[in-house]
């Protein structure tokens, strides 16, 4: 069955494409403690690790059939008749001492540079050097290859449950379903034509039968131009003007804060809510400080994060591709307090909760969908545009479980999130046995007091923790 790139996979081509400030990869770094006797792997080992798994998923040996999106059909993946693994795997020593300071540093160098277009969109680096004897494999992947959540699942096939656990036989791919998934993409877009307006839902039907004639296709993208755009009106207030949207480079910074799970699971016990919320609320305190600190006036509806959802079937494990939709989340940064702040963040989940907002914005990725690939690219900003959102925040819950890589146990994931153009902050948080870690990716030139954001971060939870102990005790 032939790959296609989606409309929605190309949108972060077309991103990129836009902007050159803009970075579309995802990643992470998965820690590790040093094996027994103190050893790490060799990159020989990781390749071999890898190889005797990748074959679950053979869009990693495939790249696009054209580096650039346009024209009159989306790229396909096709398979790399040049691939080498070996080329995608490489080493890397940390300067000394190895700290928080040199590996933030190094990460933020490191994804500050696009993937090559021309080869699959993914590479992995051994990076050793860490305090302590430890060492990491660091990723990078194309967002147009798989989404935030399903780039956990790619994980997996990197980990074991146990440190001894038995190598695998080479796998061959999951067999395909083709009709299934035409069914399962019937059912989506039957739920999204119910919630649509009766204009919108004539559009969806008209541009079903559109033929690809240059006339014919300009008025198809700007009727979706147009739908998209009165959606948008109708769902989503303008997001207040902020220092966080502006022109900025392509390099970035990157700085991670670390939360025991247990105290965010306390929080959310003693003054409600959900760990979600928590989450949010400490975004909201760090963000607030940095505002200040910079002397900027605080915006009193908030500021507006776009928060991906998932929208992945459970039985879509391991399906590459992106599955997700966004909502609109405003984080009460003019709150006075942190149980001001928290308490608005909680009445905001509950207004979401009540509303169709995520079936609205996975409509208007829908109606976004019938462009054209030559005219898609324009709607593609629309979507990311600053007048929606100031920065992305998102939550991925990892597996709360020791897990294990080449017989050494894995410590901890900091997590990437990408910054789309004019957007100079992004929050990834992702947990993991026991704990959560806040992954910052920074705009540099834009963002030189990222330090502000960190510890305002790490401040706003300590002041929730003690709301936390100061209420009367809940049960968790």
């Amino acid at each position: 069955m032939t790959d296609h790139l989606t409309p929605l996979d190309a949108t972060f081509l077309e991103l990129e494409q836009n902007d050159e400030s803009a970075h579309m990869h995802i990643g992470g770094a998965l820690v590790f403690d040093p094996r027994p006797g103190g050893s790490i792997p060799t990159v020989g080992e990781v390749c071999r690790h890898l190889d005797s798994r990748l074959g679950q998923l053979p869009r990693y040996r495939r790249r696009l059939s054209e580096t650039r999106t346009g024209g009159l059909r989306w790229p396909t993946w096709e398979d790399d008749e040049r691939f080498h693994l070996a080329s995608h795997v490489r080493h890397a020593t940390l300067p000394g001492p190895g700290s928080d300071e040199e590996l933030c540093e190094w990460l933020g160098d490191y994804w500050s540079h696009r993937l090559d277009r021309h080869r699959p969109l993914w590479e992995v680096v051994l990076l050793d050097g860490l305090a302590d004897g430890r060492w990491a494999l660091v990723t990078k992947t194309h967002h147009a290859m798989v989404d935030g959540v399903g780039s956990v699942d790619v994980g997996y096939l990197m980990l074991d449950d146990a440190p001894d656990a038995p190598a695998r036989p080479r796998s061959g791919p999951p067999p395909a379903e083709p009709e299934d998934e035409h069914r399962s993409s019937r059912s989506q877009l039957a739920g999204l034509l119910r919630w649509m307006p009766e204009h919108a839902l004539r559009a969806a039907r008209s541009g079903a039968g559109v033929a690809l004639h240059p006339r014919k296709a300009l008025e198809m993208a700007e009727r979706s131009r147009a739908m998209v755009e009165e959606i948008l009106r109708d769902e989503v207030r303008r997001a207040p003007a902020s220092s966080l949207n502006c022109d900025m480079g392509a390099t970035r910074t990157f700085a991670v804060v670390r939360v025991p799970l247990a105290d965010m699971k306390h929080v959310k016990a003693a003054l409600g809510g959900t760990v979600n919320d928590v989450a949010l609320a400490a975004v909201t305190g760090g963000l607030r400080r940095m505002l200040q600190a910079r002397g900027e006036a605080l915006p009193p509806n908030g500021l507006r994060a776009m928060v991906p959802m998932n929208v992945r079937d459970a039985s879509e494990k391991l399906a590459l591709g992106n599955k997700v939709s966004s909502l609109f989340v405003h984080l009460p940064v003019a709150g006075a307090t942190a149980a001001d702040r928290y308490r608005a963040v909680k009445a905001e989940a509950e207004h979401q909760k009540s509303g169709t907002q995520a079936m609205g914005t996975s409509a208007i990725i829908s109606l976004a969908g019938l462009a054209p690939p030559a005219l898609h690219a324009g709607i593609a900003r629309t979507l990311y545009a600053t007048r929606l959102f100031n920065v992305t925040v998102t939550n991925v819950p990892g597996p709360q479980m020791t897990l294990y890589a080449l017989g050494a146990r894995l410590r901890e994931i900091l997590p990437l999130v990408p910054l789309a153009a004019e957007h100079a902050v992004g929050v990834a948080i992702f947990s993991y046995d026991g704990g959560v870690v806040f992954g910052i990716n920074a705009a540099t030139d834009a963002v030189p007091d990222l330090d502000v954001l960190r510890d305002g971060l790490a401040a706003e939870i300590q002041a929730l923790r003690d709301l936390a102990a100061a209420a009367q005790p809940a049960s968790v």
